[in-house]
């Protein structure tokens, strides 16, 4: 259990926390010199069961209660000192103010130089005492009368103080590494060493951490805990690190710093709390006043906006977003406190809600909905809560490190909460099971839709399909999304296109008679100089848009490419082309040959014999240089079958063209890997 003093300056912290301990904490030589202690002491009392209380003394000068914050953040038992002959003063109530805003709710009061007050001036004292004490998180502690000096009180304070300690529930260490840097300084013969109370998790030496927020690699060379050496820190220990490291020196941690495990490591100048004002502050808070956040043992300009509403007066509680300066490390969960520009004076302080808001829309009805399941302390109810709202989606990875939970304890939440997980780029995000069977149920029945309306169309864009279906997901987490229901057999996807699982596209009677007749003009002797759509509109005596229609229907059947504007080629013309083109290759010097010599091979004119090969051009199927052109061997199976004997495997389709997204390309410049925008991966397949 860490023990921390508060009170007034002179009120005799120093002195009982030497008393308690045999320990002076007053270590600077200005201390001593002046008498008052200036910077963080620290001290250590072995307890009848073998365990250790470790003390820490905060100085009481209204100059240095930044200070005393920074030691404070990491107490469990709050030793608030008053002097019998002062009775609470300024930074008694500041004192007892900042321990109440950390939620240190464990405490009590030694009521110090009782030796210099008669028995009616200690009645008096205790009394005073009890009136500020109520309406705090100390309200109602015992008060204990001592004297430094005579040893009057020490034991029994002493004594109680290991009562406390072996009632005190140990923190809980399954979460990840912390550790609030509040030292920092090097020794001969060991270098850099930091010092600060485990805020969470466990620590061992050999470990990797960084120092956050300026994210040094580090790794633990030794440890003392508890002021004794140690294999391992845990939470609530007060912990001497010893770290080495590339780069690790004098100036690699100061206080302020947080030591924590890698995964940790997120710094954040943005975050949403809940903010209690104190009842004395003399002006509310509105939006974007200027104050001193203090967090752990760090201290940092911001500025405050008040959520859900225009200001938050003296006393009053309320949401709020901070904006930092520089960006610290931090939990959601963790308190903190607000202190004025001139740092002369505690505003108020709370609780970190969540470390990663917007910027904008902060204060719609659906943000202010989020923020009211991220005050969920429990982690399970808080993701549950969330998943329920818009977006309907959660970083579970950001999730998880935010609140400090390791891969089991997420695992854990997420099975018991039937998450769907879905992987983006490394990191995870989860739907509800209820959102999820929603996007499902959407989205197959606008397929459905959409099927019966078009069912000459192979499928839906999945752009489209996106802004269709509620929940409404961002585009990489709805293509994931979407991804896990193919998987499952729901849709079938297709490049940019979706479908449903049973949807085919067969064409009308009518259009089949049409189809067999246009086949013919397109194939044959004729077939490397197939007569454009005007010249089969004429042909057949039918409107040309009809021929148009026909023949883009066929081509996402698979029967035709548009090789150029209205100019459709069969599928099997295309592929006996990449032949004539291989065969050219192979037998040309260097593998490059000319349009010329293609045109001689399929005898057409060679406007046409140009418009074909940069039709291949544009699919990566032959490479341009000047007029010369050479195969590219990677990628001769998408407009041709290879047989067995010839690509060494059984025979497959892999070509792209033909699909419903597939274009001539016309007015479009290549791009790299020879894929249009709009076309498929060549190992995507299509079943008709």
């Amino acid at each position: 259990m860490i023990v921390g003093t508060a009170g007034h300056i002179d009120h005799g912290k120093t002195s009982l926390v030497r008393a308690l301990t045999g320990v002076e904490t007053d270590r600077l030589k200005e201390e001593k010199a002046r008498g008052i202690s200036i910077d963080l002491g620290f001290a250590y009392l072995p307890t009848p069961d073998g365990d250790r209380l470790g003390f820490v003394d905060v100085p009481g000068h209204e100059k240095f209660v930044r200070t005393m914050l920074a030691g404070a953040s990491g107490i469990d038992f709050a030793l608030l000192v008053v002097a019998a002959d002062d009775g609470p003063m300024p930074q008694t109530l500041e004192h007892l103010a900042i321990v109440d805003l950390l939620g240190i709710r464990k405490g009590l009061v030694a009521l110090t130089k009782a030796d210099l007050v008669d028995e009616l001036q200690l009645l008096e004292a205790e009394e005073a005492v009890r009136a500020v004490l109520a309406g705090t998180a100390l309200s109602g502690a015992d008060i204990l009368p001592v004297s430094s000096a005579t040893g009057l009180g020490v034991d029994a304070l002493r004594a109680r103080l290991f009562e406390e300690a072996a009632a005190h529930a140990a923190r809980d260490d399954a979460g990840l590494f912390r550790l609030a840097v509040d030292r920092s300084f090097t020794l001969s013969g060991a270098g850099t060493v930091v010092t600060g109370t485990v805020m969470s998790g466990q620590v061992a030496v050999g470990d990797r951490v960084v120092i956050s927020p300026a994210g040094t690699p580090a790794r633990i060379r030794a440890i003392h805990a508890q002021n004794e050496p140690a294999e391992r820190g845990r939470a609530g220990d007060r912990c001497a690190l010893n770290l080495a490291g590339d780069g690790i020196g004098k100036e690699s941690a100061r206080r302020g710093d947080v030591v924590c495990a890698p995964g940790l490591h997120a710094p954040t100048m943005r975050i949403d709390a809940e903010l209690r004002l104190l009842p004395g502050e003399p002006k509310p808070i509105g939006t974007w006043t200027p104050v001193f956040l203090h967090h752990a043992a760090c201290e940092v300009g911001a500025r405050v906006v008040p959520l859900g509403t225009a200001r938050l007066g003296p006393g009053e509680a309320g949401l709020v977003q901070i904006v930092l300066d520089t960006p610290i490390a931090a939990a959601a969960g963790d308190r903190f406190v607000l202190r004025d520009t001139s740092q002369q004076r505690t505003i108020g302080g709370g609780r970190f809600l969540d470390l990663r808001p917007p910027s904008r829309k902060r204060q719609t009805p659906e943000r202010l909905a989020q923020l009211a399941a991220h005050a969920l302390r429990d982690p399970g109810e808080s993701l549950e809560a969330l998943l329920d709202l818009p977006p309907c989606y959660v970083d579970l990875t950001a999730f998880a490190r935010d609140r400090l939970l390791g891969e089991e304890a997420l695992r854990a939440i997420a099975a018991r909460l039937e998450v769907v997980p879905l992987t983006l780029s490394g990191t995870t995000i989860g739907i509800g099971a209820g959102g999820f069977y929603r996007l499902r149920t959407a989205s197959s029945a606008t397929l459905a839709d959409h099927h019966a309306a078009n069912p000459d169309l192979m499928g839906l864009g999945i752009e489209r399909l996106r802004t269709s279906v509620e929940p409404r997901l961002p585009a990489p987490i709805f293509r994931a999304a979407l991804s896990q229901l193919a998987a499952s057999g729901a849709v079938v996807l297709e490049g940019a296109w979706a479908r449903l699982p049973g949807h085919t596209v067969s064409l009308s009677p009518e259009d089949e008679r049409r189809w067999e007749r246009i086949s013919a003009l397109l194939g044959g002797t004729e077939r490397f100089r197939p007569p454009r759509v005007r010249d089969i509109a004429g042909t057949l005596a039918l409107p040309e848009p009809d021929i148009r229609r026909l023949l883009k229907l066929t081509g996402r059947l698979g029967r035709v490419d548009e090789v150029a504007h209205d100019h459709f080629f069969l599928r099997e013309t295309v592929a006996e082309m990449v032949d004539i083109i291989s065969r050219l290759s192979g037998a040309a010097p260097k593998g490059e040959f000319t349009a010329a010599a293609f045109r001689d091979q399929v005898e057409n004119g060679r406007k046409v014999a140009i418009q074909i090969l940069e039709f291949y051009d544009r699919h990566g199927v032959t490479l341009r240089r000047g007029d010369l052109r050479r195969v590219n061997p990677h990628r001769l199976d998408l407009f041709r079958t290879l047989g067995a004997e010839e690509a060494g495997e059984p025979e497959r389709e892999a070509s792209p063209v033909g699909r419903p997204d597939f274009k001539s390309g016309r007015g479009r410049e290549p791009v790299s890997g020879g894929f249009d925008s709009h076309s498929l991966s060549p190992t995507s397949t299509v079943a008709l």
